[in-house]
């Protein structure tokens, strides 16, 4: 229920904010406050989506423990599209959650209600070839490319 109301509230409150905060700085800078916070949500998205992938990377190759920097990185976009979104209650809320120390305290307060499972290390579905290559098991089914017997209904090709 509590929810409910504030799916009500909250397009209320941000309306509110925009008459207030335009009639005492006028039309242009409430627009330019309102644009420049959807740039600055932009550019978040943009720098975070690369600091992610990378951050990824290193958690997949066992580095550590993926769950909080990938929890950090979500907390991030989510404060990006906050920070799109026109309104003033909508970017105080993505600048708050842009500050580390919040970001730290939420993930410590949601670690206790979610429960991340491993299903398994990078160890056990591949293994190291003598040169430093890598080995992926795998079923295959050659087909000669100038007489392809196997055709399948893929629906990409006519039988």
């Amino acid at each position: 229920m509590w929810f409910l109301m504030l799916l009500i509230a909250w397009p209320l409150i941000e309306i509110g904010l925009f008459v207030e905060i335009g009639g005492r700085l006028g039309l242009w800078p409430t627009l330019g406050l309102v644009l420049g916070t959807a740039a600055l949500g932009i550019a978040v998205l943009r720098a975070q989506g690369d600091r992610a992938q990378a951050g990824l990377r290193q958690a997949m190759q066992g580095f550590g423990n993926p769950a909080v920097p990938l929890a950090q990185e979500a907390l991030i976009l989510v404060a990006g599209g906050l920070l799109i979104l026109p309104g003033f209650c909508t970017d105080l809320l993505g600048l708050v959650l842009l500050l580390p120390p919040v970001r730290a305290l939420l993930i410590a307060r949601l670690s206790k209600r979610v429960v991340v499972q491993s299903f398994g290390t990078m160890s056990q579905t591949a293994r190291s070839e003598p040169d430093g290559g890598q080995v992926i098991e795998g079923d295959f089914q050659e087909i000669d490319a100038k007489n392809p017997a196997i055709k399948g209904n893929s629906g990409w090709t006519r039988h």
